[in-house]
């Protein structure tokens, strides 16, 4: 009995799959192609989108020139956005631009909403300052960020070279390959060292390259990593074994910092508790007897 049930659920299910793959057979070869080659309104969408953001930015590229700046300005902005993942030459004109343009969009949003009218002078100055900064705190927020997710994956970045260089690599092949397995997972450090492949195949010593790393990065567990490679290469001691050490002192650092925040956390649930919660409680357990406490002497002092 067992048997026939199972028998005529497979028979089932190979029909209907066959009754599936010829109903939609034509839906799923206009899916297909489609993708492989898209139709003429897509195309078309896909050329409209591209003229719009090149006119786009011709019209940022114009407003930057609108922002006062010195060319050692230009070298620390340009540092920055390469610490940001901004690599591109139009990305420096693009950041002044947005320092033209969001101080603008902010004035008509305070004129549209009209909240200039009831301090014009203090609310435009706000309006133009806050537009002004909004770009420097935001690259500093993608910095910060990309930071972080150095700072994360790097013990995983090193466990994967320790191994290739275990498996016979050198530490060039071992960093390529490492770039090249890990660049979904980590793409941030693997793009720096993919940059540091390229460096060295360029004919830049091994060590310029890493300090290169160090100095993009601006991270305190890089510039470790950076000068204990260094130092290993200077005096010839085992790069796994440096490697490994330093994986797992950077796990150790992590681990700690995780008990640092928290430990933290008792201190900073003071303020919500003193804040939100500890009203609350009085309101609902004093609440009562106050209430009572006015009624009874109402009741007294009228009468």
């Amino acid at each position: 009995m067992g048997i026939a049930a199972v028998s005529f659920i497979a028979v089932f299910l190979l029909i209907a799959s066959g009754g599936l793959i010829l109903f939609y057979r034509q839906a799923m070869i206009q899916r297909i192609s489609a993708v492989i080659t898209p139709s003429e309104k897509q195309a078309t969408f896909r050329e409209t989108m591209e003229q719009a953001g090149a006119t786009l930015g011709v019209m940022v590229q114009q407003l930057e020139h609108v922002v006062p700046k010195s060319q050692a300005e230009i070298s620390v902005v340009q540092q920055r956005l390469v610490r940001a993942g901004y690599r591109s030459d139009s990305a420096v004109h693009f950041f002044y631009g947005a320092k033209a343009i969001i101080p603008l969009i902010l004035c008509v949003l305070a004129f549209i909403t009209g909240a200039g009218s009831y301090s014009p002078f203090f609310v435009y100055l706000v309006a133009v300052g806050l537009g002004y900064l909004l770009p420097d705190f935001w690259l500093g927020n993608r910095i910060a960020a990309r930071q972080a997710r150095i700072r994360r994956g790097l013990p995983d970045v090193l466990d994967l070279l320790v191994i290739c260089i275990e498996a016979g690599l050198s530490l060039d092949q071992g960093v390529a390959r490492t770039a090249d397995e890990l660049s979904i997972a980590q793409p941030a450090i693997c793009d720096e060292l993919a940059i540091v492949v390229l460096e060295q195949r360029a004919g830049s010593p091994r060590a310029d390259a890493w300090r290169h790393f160090a100095e993009r990065t601006n991270v305190d567990s890089v510039r470790n990593l950076v000068s204990v490679l260094v130092q290993s290469e200077k005096f010839g001691t085992s790069i796994a074994k440096t490697l490994r050490i330093h994986s797992d002192t950077l796990r150790t650092q992590r681990r700690q910092k995780v008990e640092e925040q928290a430990a933290k956390t008792t201190v900073k649930l003071v303020f919500p508790l003193v804040l939100f919660i500890f009203p609350s409680l009085f309101l609902v357990t004093l609440g009562p007897a106050a209430i009572t406490i006015m009624e009874s002497f109402d009741k007294n002092f009228t009468h």
